[in-house]
């Protein structure tokens, strides 16, 4: 399949930047840092500190404090209410929720979209190059991908904050290339709260497809996969001639 051989080269291509980063880890995570301060320099903590100035970790470990959740808390409850270029210059409107295990209630977590690009989605390029770099033959890309997310919902102290599950914001917002092979097709349904509904769909359709890649929280693939045995009255041997054969861990 030529697509897939475009993909296979992609990816592979990638293969030669992660050695770079294995053979000099100090080199990159400096340069990052640099990197990563110049673009924050004119914001409010950026100025704060003074950013600009900042060439090396060493200084900015002088400069810059270790701050807990509550330190940044007064920062985020800002961006929530729709303030902008506080610790990030480019525009904040999502806002992942913490499971609230270390005290008791949610934290918001910010999320840009650089942070997704850069983070989430490069992350998963990544695991996918070192992948075609060990199965060089793979044809993961002539199938489709299950991905399976959480929820959002708007914030009621100002409709433009998105708040939810980090996994909703990011399967709403998937590149072209994932989510033009997404199975099932997204619909609103797959980012609401009604988890029984959303179960119910995904089960119905997902096994029509060529299903190459599972994407998800383990526990709610792990609960898919048991309603699809179910619902096909057979064991677990089943997924392969359902076509469900390989299983990503995001």
């Amino acid at each position: 399949m030529p697509l897939n051989s475009v993909f296979s080269w992609f990816m592979k291509k990638r293969v030669h930047q992660i050695e770079l980063f294995k053979k000099y880890p100090l080199e990159v995570q400096e340069e990052l840092m640099k990197d990563l301060c110049r673009m924050a320099q004119h914001t409010e903590f950026g100025l704060m500190y003074d950013f600009s100035s900042i060439k090396s970790a060493s200084q900015f470990k002088e400069r810059v404090p270790i701050r807990t959740y509550e330190d940044f808390e007064p920062y985020i409850s800002r961006l929530r209410e729709g303030e902008q270029n506080l610790l990030w210059p480019t525009k904040q409107k999502w806002f992942a929720k913490s499971s609230g295990t270390t005290s008791g209630e949610s934290k918001y977590i910010p999320v840009t979209l650089d942070s997704l690009k850069e983070c989430h989605y490069k992350g998963g390029k990544d695991l996918l190059s070192i992948y075609y770099k060990n199965n060089p033959n793979t044809q993961l890309f002539k199938g489709k991908h299950l991905i399976v997310g959480g929820n959002e919902n708007k914030f009621s102290g100002n409709t433009k904050t998105v708040e939810g599950d980090l996994s909703a914001i990011i399967m709403k917002n998937l590149p072209w290339w994932c989510e033009w092979r997404r199975s099932p097709k997204k619909i609103k349904l797959l980012l609401s709260q009604n988890w029984e509904e959303k179960l119910k769909y995904v089960v119905k359709n997902s096994p029509k497809d060529d299903v190459q890649i599972i994407a998800g929280a383990p526990s709610w693939v792990l609960v898919i996969m048991n309603e699809i045995i179910k619902e096909k009255k057979c064991s677990n041997g089943c997924l392969a001639e359902s076509r469900i054969v390989f299983t990503w861990r995001r």
